[in-house]
């Protein structure tokens, strides 16, 4: 009964702890500068790590550039929407 209730408590708290993300995506127009520029714009990156999430997408085709709430995302994933890059909330 005891570890029922320990596995119910534990699945309650990933969920109240599961982040959304924002995936952005490969594409053959945007330049890194770009790309970097606005991550550092939208995303509140440092130049370093804007650089290395550019170099994921351009080597993988993905990365999560940014978690956390929903909320707080939607308007970042916005802007670099605006800015002609492919991304979306997962």
């Amino acid at each position: 009964m005891t570890k029922e209730k320990y596995s119910e408590e534990l699945l309650l708290q990933e969920e109240e702890l599961k982040q959304n993300e924002i995936v952005l995506f490969n594409d053959e127009v945007n330049t890194f500068d770009h790309v970097i520029n606005t991550l550092i714009y939208a995303c509140d990156h440092v130049p370093e790590q804007a650089e290395q999430c550019a170099l994921l997408v351009h080597y993988k085709g993905k990365c999560t550039v940014k978690t956390g709430p929903y909320d707080d995302l939607e308007p970042r994933c916005s802007k670099l929407l605006q800015a002609g890059l492919s991304a979306e909330i997962v």
